[in-house]
């Protein structure tokens, strides 16, 4: 039995280290590290629930808007107030072009370079790349020949700037197994996703004032108003995003994924799944949400969220202690021993919800909304079942590859919802509706924010005494993926997504780190900690590995 590392996991948000444990070329064994410390929670305590929508931002650059907005739900709920239709619509739009950009980001900018070779494009056809294109449905906005010329010029150069440092040459350069000209169109799109995702941000900073870390969303609703300039400016943007995600995303993915068919075969994880819902319809109602609210058991038996089934466990973390405890109860202090997968090996805790480690993200999210009928949802899934010849099958998008290509179907929803929302607010302002903002009749209570960030479920939690925080709490979607083994030794849902991943390459062990990217974590905001009874205040170095 021999062991593997790879550390750092490139094309990730944050730090983090997978250490496996191989026999007979499969992943028996693996341990997710989370490299990188955090303590947002204390910055917050005794400032504004205002002042917090704004700080905890700071958490991520890939996905503040989610974290503004489960702060603002927190306070809104200890405030007792339900903002109005307008500010609904306009933090929907908001948090939609943030999941459009970090959608289209991850898919071609951080997880495509698993499955598609730039340098193996410098063989292609560019005019049998071009009828390829036209045959697949998918977008012809590049001049390949071009381009061909452009990844000629790096590779003689031997600079090869963002295509560099992956591992084309994996499993005696057998690991990549596209067409030349399929590589050579979907580097293509690797570029133009670099501008679609810019706009897409530039949506968010139209809405918000600026991206990341908009500015504009507050308890009591929004301080966006809408002028005719900008809802016409914001109606042209959406509809660009729109048109080149519907030509492009799922006909790349169908094109990509029949060469990379036994990545069906692996990555499952825990089978298990929750999602808080995101994007508000007009009841306010978590299981009413255009992407739903619901937990998924084992054999995809589907419940309504119960906060109080969440605990999380610090036994393998480096904490004090081994307490497995509700965020609202636990008490939690920073310890660094040494990395030990044997005792304690990550700064990540262990999230669980009914004593079960449970999977985040935007599959658990399409798994909840096909259980809730969500038609578009349904229809879609249905559909892609359909194209790769296993109608019904729905568990065999329980894998690497199904996790990564279910994704682009939620980019297509929420781009069409997009569409609609603008014309929504449009409608309101013809009709002389300029509510915008709703103060808060108390400042005293108690909140909890369930919402999503595109990585998956988020959970922001406050009380509030006269208008100060004196508790914060956080759960990060990467948190419950990357959670470490809990107290009987059972491994988190992307440990256990890791093991059977067939290995052909102990120094480049590929269908791993795609597997990885599936989930496509974000370590930066997966470690918070905080002491809420006593107050006291920590140090601790920027090491991630807890050096001291």
């Amino acid at each position: 039995m021999a062991r593997t590392v790879i550390d750092p996991i490139t094309r990730i948000e944050g730090h983090l280290r997978v250490e496996m444990e191989v026999e007979d070329g499969v992943v028996t064994d693996a341990w997710v590290s989370g490299g990188c410390f955090r303590g947002m929670e204390l910055v917050v305590r005794d400032r504004a629930p205002e002042d917090a929508a704004m700080i905890v931002q700071r958490i991520c650059g890939v996905c503040p808007v989610s974290h503004a907005h489960a702060s603002t739900l927190a306070a809104e709920k200890a405030y007792g107030i339900t903002i109005s239709n307008n500010a609904r619509i306009i933090r929907n739009l908001v948090e939609g072009a943030q999941f459009l950009h970090s959608h289209i980001l991850w898919f071609y900018n951080l997880a495509a370079l698993d499955y598609v070779n730039p340098l193996h494009a410098l063989e292609a056809n560019p005019a049998d790349a071009w009828d390829l294109a036209t045959a697949a449905g998918t977008s012809t906005n590049t001049d390949f020949k071009a381009l061909q010329e452009r990844l000629t010029t790096f590779a003689e150069n031997k600079q090869l700037s963002i295509f560099s440092g992956n591992w084309f040459d994996s499993e005696n350069s057998q690991g990549y197994k596209l067409p030349a000209e399929l590589d050579l169109i979907c580097t293509a799109h690797y570029l133009e996703a670099l501008t679609m995702q810019s706009k897409a941000s530039e949506i968010a900073a139209l809405l918000g004032g600026k991206m990341p870390h908009i500015m504009t969303s507050t308890p009591g609703g929004t301080m966006f108003y809408p002028t005719e300039e900008k809802l016409d400016d914001l109606w042209s943007l959406v509809n660009e995003v729109y048109d080149w995600v519907k030509a492009t995303m799922i006909p790349d993915t169908l094109a990509i994924a029949p060469y990379y068919a036994d990545a069906f075969n692996f990555g499952k994880g825990c089978g298990r799944y929750v999602a808080w819902g995101v994007f508000e319809d007009a009841s306010f109602e978590m299981n009413k949400r255009y992407l739903p609210a619901g937990v998924l058991g084992d054999g995809l038996k589907l419940s309504d969220v119960d906060e109080s089934k969440i605990k999380e466990y610090v036994g393998h973390s480096w904490y004090k202690g081994d307490s497995d405890l509700n965020p609202l109860e636990g008490v939690t202090e920073p310890e660094f021993t040494e990395y030990n997968t044997d005792d304690r090996y990550t700064w990540c805790k262990a999230p669980s919800y009914d004593g079960q480690c449970m999977e985040a993200g935007s599959f658990s999210r399409l798994l909840v909304a096909y259980k809730r009928n969500v038609s578009f949802i349904v229809d879609q899934i249905d559909g892609l079942l359909e194209t790769l010849g296993v109608p019904g099958q729905l568990e065999i998008l329980q894998s690497t590859l199904g996790r990564t290509a279910a994704r682009q179907i939620e980019t297509l929803y929420i781009a069409g919802l997009m569409k609609e929302w603008v014309q929504e607010l449009i409608e309101a302002v013809k009709g002389g509706d300029s509510e915008y903002f709703r103060k808060p009749s108390t400042t005293t209570g108690q909140g909890t924010g369930f919402w999503e960030a595109p990585r998956g479920a988020l959970y922001h939690t406050e009380k509030v005494s006269n208008g100060k925080i004196t508790d914060y709490q956080i759960i990060i979607p990467t948190t419950w993926n990357i959670a470490p083994h809990n107290a009987d030794g059972v491994p988190g849902p992307m440990e256990q997504a890791c093991i059977g991943v067939p290995v052909g390459d102990m120094e480049k062990p590929i269908n791993v780190l795609r597997t990885v990217h599936s989930f496509d974590p974000c370590t930066a905001c997966a470690v918070h900690i905080t002491e809420p009874k006593t107050g006291k205040t920590f140090k601790t170095v920027t090491s991630p590995w807890g050096v001291k």
